[in-house]
């Protein structure tokens, strides 16, 4: 089955305009991130969807393939899923144009569990965090059941420790999914729901609709870069 990486990118991010193309080690963030897809042994083609003719140049230049996309799209979702219309896929990786210390064995884990068990519709990534992270609302926790399948995801501390249960399991939810076209382009024309506007989180559409996300613990974090300081901090990590 053909596997596609997606990448979007924007340049008008609200709290860091044009973080794509900042200089992170040498070379633009979106190309870090587009190098890291292709190291994915279960990905066939990479793809970055952008609204911006800057970040396509530069896409272009390094040697990538770039598709020009609606500049009206609410989210990365509904970027990606206006390619995987026109391409001939089984599966679609959202890889988040803003992620270049993804780990390319940890995608191709979350791209197996698709691979292995042909009811499985979506999967995304996660890893374990201390209390610091736990307690910051701009990290997304995920919890899960004993399939590793998503019950909730919220900005919150979760699961609230009321009852002070020692080594109780604390994961971050990493911004990387895997779709099964067919459901991909289902789920980006379905309207956003309650719990999504709650949380601002997407993937809570997909569990209030009803199908199930299979959650893989990833070999190792990543850190996206929504900020001058979450760049600042990449440049001094080895993993880039």
């Amino acid at each position: 089955m053909k596997v596609v990486a997606i990448i979007p990118a924007r340049f008008g991010s609200t709290r860091f305009p044009g973080k794509a193309l900042q200089n992170l080690k040498g070379k633009p963030v979106i190309i870090h991130v587009a190098e890291k897809a292709t190291q994915c042994k279960t990905v066939k083609k990479v793809i970055v969807a952008t609204d911006d003719e800057r970040i396509a140049d530069t896409v272009i230049s390094a040697g990538f393939e770039a598709v020009m996309t609606s500049p009206d799209h609410q989210s990365g979702t509904d970027r990606i899923a206006e390619v995987a219309r026109g391409i001939n896929s089984g599966i679609v990786v959202n890889i988040q144009g803003d992620e270049p210390m993804i780990d390319p064995e940890s995608v191709d884990n979350a791209v197996k569990a698709l691979l292995e068990d042909e009811k499985l519709k979506v999967s995304t990534l996660c890893v374990a965090i201390g209390e610091e992270e736990f307690n910051n609302p701009d990290v997304v926790k995920v919890v899960r059941d004993h399939n590793g399948m998503a019950l909730y995801f919220s900005r919150s501390p979760i699961p609230y420790n009321r009852g002070k249960v020692e080594s109780l399991p604390m994961f971050k939810h990493l911004g990387l999914y895997v779709y099964r076209r067919d459901f991909l382009l289902e789920y980006a024309v379905l309207k956003p729901t309650l719990l999504e506007r709650a949380e601002q989180l997407e993937q809570l559409r997909i569990i209030q609709n009803g199908t199930r996300i299979k959650v893989i613990t990833a070999r190792k974090d990543s850190i996206g870069i929504d900020s001058p300081e979450d760049l600042k901090k990449a440049e001094a990590m080895p993993d880039v």
